[in-house]
């Protein structure tokens, strides 16, 4: 087996324990698109088109509310608008990708992939002519999980119309804790975290997944704010040692 072929196969296995996470989010979001009003193909064609599992979830939400072509369309990009800043914590990684290799990562990039590539990217131990591979490797996983997930649930949709409440949906829950702590490294991060949490819980009850989209707004606002304060610190903490 070649190395790039290792690399590929390496990516998906340890994209495993996020399939696990996101296996019944996929087949409940199947479910409720079903329920909501979309035909089966639509189901799918968003899943495959789109691929944005929490984007995916808030547009058939709102499209069930009836609220309007734009609010669905500003309240998704929103809630996307993190992935700007995973594709900038990636790019000195893939800079030197063709575009045949940057397009179909960045549409492929989600939360799961991003956590396992990123700490591969990290690993200065792993040569770095092959880690593209293991990127693909796991996008490729992820996407293949999303798409037979959507497709059992679409099936089961009409059989099983309750199955939004069985309390499955807390796996992937869980799944985003898993990435996400491991991600808080810095006090900007932590501050980012804290406060996207907080305005989530206070602002949960707002239409149109308006909670979501201020936590969101927040969070990186608050992110941004630490990160120039402790930048600030650290400076004026240089500048009294070199005068010491």
């Amino acid at each position: 087996m070649s190395p790039r072929s290792k690399a590929l196969l390496l990516g998906a296995r340890d994209t495993i324990p996020m399939l696990v996470g996101a296996l019944p989010f996929g087949i409940i979001f199947g479910t409720l698109a079903v329920s909501s009003g979309l035909s089966a193909s639509a189901t799918m064609a968003m899943s495959i088109l789109v691929f944005a599992g929490a984007s995916q979830f808030i547009a058939i939400g709102l499209i069930a509310s009836g609220a309007g072509l734009l609010v669905i369309l500003l309240t998704t990009l929103i809630v996307n608008l993190r992935h700007l800043l995973y594709s900038a914590s990636l790019l000195p990684y893939v800079r030197q990708l063709s575009q045949r290799w940057r397009v179909p990562l960045a549409f492929w990039l989600t939360d799961e992939s991003f956590a396992v590539a990123h700490r591969h990217y990290l690993d200065t131990r792993i040569p770095v002519a092959d880690k593209h591979w293991y990127f693909l490797g796991s996008c490729i996983a992820m996407y293949s999980n999303w798409v037979v997930c959507t497709l059992i649930g679409v099936m089961l949709g009409r059989s099983l119309p309750g199955l939004a409440d069985w309390g499955l949906d807390f796996a992937m829950v869980a799944t985003f804790i898993g990435i996400v702590v491991p991600l808080l490294r810095t006090r900007p991060m932590l501050v980012a975290a804290l406060v996207a949490a907080a305005i989530a819980a206070f602002a949960h009850g707002l239409p149109y997944k308006l909670g979501l989209m201020l936590a969101a707004l927040g969070g990186v606002a608050a992110g941004i704010f630490a990160e120039r304060l402790y930048n600030r610190s650290n400076t004026r903490e240089e500048i009294i040692d070199d005068a010491l």
